[in-house]
């Protein structure tokens, strides 16, 4: 199980896949208009034709947690900045996406 996912910002997803699908030589494990999934080794890497949307300045990596808002309180207690607050994103799966101090971004992620 990985405990953290790597999600790149997209503008034309189905440029994207096919370019990843072939630098990674596999096929997405997931792959709908609104999220593209990629499992190398146990390393999920998405793509999210909607990080402009999201707010994403370039590639997150997602970290799993167990309480997303619990960990968010966490983070902006030692100096984190809300960029998307907690969401339900379907599945049972809530994230929230953070940045640091320097506006570097990192997110949590919940899966139900």
């Amino acid at each position: 199980m990985t405990n953290h996912s790597i999600v790149i910002p997209v503008d034309d997803i189905a440029a994207a896949t096919a370019f990843y699908t072939t630098a990674f030589g596999v096929e997405p494990h997931t792959d709908t208009p609104y999220y593209v999934g990629f499992n190398l080794d146990g390393q999920e890497i998405g793509l999210n034709p909607n990080g402009e949307a999201d707010r994403m300045t370039g590639p997150v990596v997602y970290w799993e947690t167990d309480d997303v808002a619990a960990k968010v309180a966490e983070v902006e207690a030692a100096g984190g900045r809300v960029v998307r607050p907690v969401s339900e994103v379907g599945g049972g799966t809530s994230l929230a996406l953070l940045a640091d101090p320097a506006g570097n971004q990192v997110g949590f992620i919940s899966q139900g």
